[in-house]
């Protein structure tokens, strides 16, 4: 009888001992899930600010002349090539040579033009003092009128064709270009020189037309080498023009900077990478661009309570530049955010600071 008591309490403890041990089990794998639920990690943090902020629009553009001070000049009919007078990147003065063209046909052409509108001359003056005498219709006058009209424009055509002939600059500048080849053929309106003030270059942007209505004439510019940030500083300059219609090609706008404190000379035709301040907010809630984690519907950041818990809150970005986002809605300014390592955080994760790194 007494061993089998005794084998009863010896199961029962037995028993008890299963039962704390399960318990406690269980309750380990809750306190692993409620871990594994809250991550812990290690980010930086920052608070966003109430701050002024300024807005700018990224474009890319290239060099171009200003308008009145360039020009590009060919032949006005068809012929040769008789003297080269000079080279690319040469200066020269407004009324300087440049080119010269075979001078034969076209002395020809004025001399016979010349002729014809000295016979033209003399048929009508015959045809009117004719029909005036009533010896022929007065139609003959009128037709001889006609023709007298027809050989001076011709004339004129000719004259101004043998002026051409030597092709002059136009503007005091550089060359910036020259395709005339001693003894080559061209053809009529063929570009051989051009010439432009290198004083009088500009900048022309391309934006689309969402962005260009919020470009204003006089917005401060800055301009660099390229066609992305971290180019040759050229300088800043103004919007002087944006354009009013759409390109058909590009479908984008045109945006005319004019460079008011170069720092080295431009080259025209070079690539220009320019950012436009478009408004300037005294008081925006101003973020680091390494907060704003990229999300299906925009972007979101981690905002940190007291505790150290990150929270996710979705946001709406306004303006941005390489450093600092603009946030129009989701955050007041104050809250403390994460910043680098943002895109490691998960909602309700507990947010550490990271260790120094060893140098």
């Amino acid at each position: 009888m007494t061993r089998f008591v005794f084998t009863v309490h010896r199961l029962a403890a037995i028993g008890c001992c299963a039962s704390a041990l399960l318990a406690a089990c269980g309750k380990a794998e809750k306190d692993e899930g409620e871990k594994a639920e809250k991550p812990v990690v290690a980010a930086s943090t920052a608070v966003a600010r109430v701050e002024p902020f300024t807005r700018t629009i990224s474009a890319i553009g290239t060099v171009v002349a200003r308008p009145g001070r360039f020009a590009a000049l060919g032949a006005p009919s068809p012929t040769r090539v008789s003297k080269v007078y000079v080279a690319p990147g040469q200066r020269v003065t407004a009324g300087a040579p440049l080119v010269e063209l075979e001078q034969v046909g076209f002395t020809a052409a004025s001399s016979g033009a010349q002729a014809a509108l000295a016979a033209a001359q003399h048929a009508y003056d015959r045809a009117v003092r004719l029909a005036n005498e009533g010896i022929v219709p007065r139609k003959d006058a009128e037709q001889a009128a006609a023709e007298l009209a027809a050989a001076r424009n011709a004339a004129v055509t000719a004259r101004r064709a043998q002026q051409l002939s030597v092709l002059r600059s136009p503007v005091s500048g550089v060359v910036t270009k020259m395709s005339a080849v001693l003894g080559a053929s061209v053809d009529a309106n063929q570009t051989l020189v051009e010439v432009a003030d290198p004083s009088a270059f500009d900048v022309e942007l391309s934006l689309g037309p969402t962005e260009a209505g919020a470009i204003r004439p006089g917005a401060h510019v800055t301009l660099s080498a390229g066609e992305a940030t971290g180019g040759e500083s050229l300088g800043v300059g103004t919007v002087t023009s944006v354009g009013a219609a759409v390109d058909s090609a590009s479908r984008s706008v045109g945006i005319r900077v004019a460079v008011t404190t170069p720092r080295r000379a431009l080259r025209l035709g070079e690539s220009v990478y320019g950012e436009i301040v478009a408004e300037t907010k005294p008081d925006a809630v101003v973020v680091p661009v390494e907060a704003l984690v990229p999300e299906a519907a925009g972007f979101q950041v981690f905002v940190v309570d007291k505790k150290g818990v990150a929270t996710a809150h979705e946001v709406k970005v306004g303006g941005r530049t390489s450093t600092k986002a603009e946030i129009v809605d989701g955050l007041s300014g104050g809250e403390t955010i994460v910043t680098k390592g943002a895109f490691g955080v998960e909602d309700s994760a507990t947010v550490t600071k990271p260790l120094p790194v060893k140098p």
